[in-house]
């Protein structure tokens, strides 16, 4: 196995997902690197089949779950220190041909850039915008407030790079859906923040990175699919709160101090708010597709 690179992923019941992400994997590098399955305690068998069926995959137990942000954390406490670059993907990627090495390749073009992402395709074949802004509390507000209502909103473009070329360059931060980070500056800046359960977990990774002085940086001839949210989906009811909760998270973090306790308790009242309505809107649609089916 190479000692170049090694692969992080984070299952939590993930099936079929994880088996087509080991079956397309050697296609995306001339390397055959070490995979480990960081579990939050999935019930399906699929990590235990996938240790027994590869010789290059091992099994972690993080002992529950918790969390995407920590248990690639716990992944990454299993690899040698002397692996320079950690690849860091969901279990419901599928590798196109090559989309490893071309990360690696502009590893070595940029050599200040800890962490760098492949182009991201939905299953349609629509470009994911996985190379976004990092969020201000003034476009983090607009876009949460007006991105489901209207989605050319000024905030949700910006925040999106919707209107970005989709050529290699330095942006905000970098889709945690799949990552190639420079293991130097990971350990340097202490990893995923643990205190992320779910969501906004990689916009703190690449914003942590950028005031460390280092580039996140999109790598557009690298190229994967995902089928996003397959989680999400299923437990809005659950996962719209966690993302609400990240959101202000992030932006409390980045707003201390008692003069600013007025700001951070307006955001959470109106995040709160928000999310009830998005898992009111999500329910509905599921009842809406169940009706139909």
């Amino acid at each position: 196995m190479t000692d170049t690179f090694a692969v992080v992923t984070v299952t939590y019941s993930s099936g079929d997902y994880l088996h087509n992400f080991l079956r397309t994997l050697p296609a995306a590098s001339t390397q055959t690197p070490q995979v480990i399955i960081a579990d939050n305690g999935s019930t399906d068998g699929a990590p235990e089949q996938a240790e027994a069926d590869h010789e290059n995959v091992t099994l972690v137990h993080t002992g529950g779950n918790i969390g995407y942000g920590g248990a690639v954390n716990r992944g990454v406490a299993e690899i040698d220190a002397d692996v320079e670059f950690i690849l860091v993907a969901n279990p419901d990627v599928e590798w196109s041909p090559g989309a490893i090495d071309e990360l690696l390749a502009a590893a070595k073009r940029w050599p200040r850039a800890a962490s760098l992402g492949p182009l991201i395709t939905e299953p349609d074949g629509t470009v994911y915008p996985s190379a976004r802004r990092v969020p201000d509390l003034i476009s983090g507000t607009g876009h949460a407030v007006l991105g489901a209502v209207w989605k050319s909103n000024p905030w949700t473009v910006a925040y999106r790079n919707d209107d970005a070329d989709l050529t290699e360059r330095p942006v905000g931060w970098l889709s945690g859906s799949c990552l190639l980070l420079r293991r130097s500056a990971f350990d340097n800046i202490g990893g995923f923040d643990s205190r992320y359960f779910m969501f906004m977990e990689d916009v703190d990774l690449g914003d942590r990175l950028g005031r460390s002085g280092w580039l996140n940086v999109f790598v557009p001839t690298a190229s994967v699919m995902h089928a996003k949210s397959h989680s999400v989906s299923k437990h809005p009811e659950k996962m719209i709160p966690a993302h609400h909760a990240s959101a202000y998270r992030f932006n409390a973090d980045r707003n201390p101090g008692p003069l600013r306790a007025p700001l951070r308790l307006a955001l959470r009242a109106g995040l709160a708010v928000r999310s009830k309505i998005a898992v009111a809107a999500a329910q509905r649609e599921q009842r809406a597709a169940d009706d139909r089916a």
